[in-house]
């Protein structure tokens, strides 16, 4: 797989057309340069880290499982095989294009070909704006943690 970054057109128009099917503003913006981690999104931002919602797509039985987890801290997959009762892992770059439709680095809370089973870092919830990808290395998007959860209709929990 390359790793480069690169721009999704049609991935980031799924992303926007989830949002509108949900009732939320097209807040979906597009840098010049890749921000394929919550750092680099951070830096371009001007917020904090943790403010960074990272889409992070594991494998629990084989199963897809989507994690919105603060870019400040990792997600604990021990912690987390233990409360939903069967291994969790950190998904292939090929799982996560099947189940998503985006690439590892862009990937974004919506949009998907199905929804995922997902769970939402309440870590989040300090923050009053939050951005995630938004299905590509170059795009990002801004939400509030209600709405995440609501969009998503994410299980609120604790992931690290």
């Amino acid at each position: 797989m390359n790793d480069a970054p690169h721009s999704d057109p049609s991935a980031v128009a799924r992303v926007r057309a989830a949002l509108a099917a949900a009732g939320l503003a097209d807040t979906v913006i597009t840098f010049d340069d890749a921000v394929p981690t919550a750092a680099a999104a951070a830096g371009v931002l001007g917020c904090e880290v943790g403010a960074i919602a990272n889409s992070l797509v594991f494998e629990v039985d084989g199963a897809p499982l989507l994690i919105l987890a603060s870019g400040a801290a990792r997600v604990d997959t021990k912690l987390l095989s233990r409360r939903l009762g069967g291994k969790v892992r950190r998904a292939a770059p090929e799982f996560v294009l099947e189940h998503t439709g985006q690439r590892v680095g862009g990937v974004a809370p919506v949009g998907h070909p199905e929804r995922l089973r997902t769970l939402l870092d309440v870590h989040l919830a300090a923050h009053p704006l939050l951005w995630a990808g938004a299905g590509d290395h170059l795009s990002m998007l801004s939400i509030s943690y209600a709405d995440l959860a609501r969009v998503t209709g994410a299980e609120e929990l604790e992931v690290r």
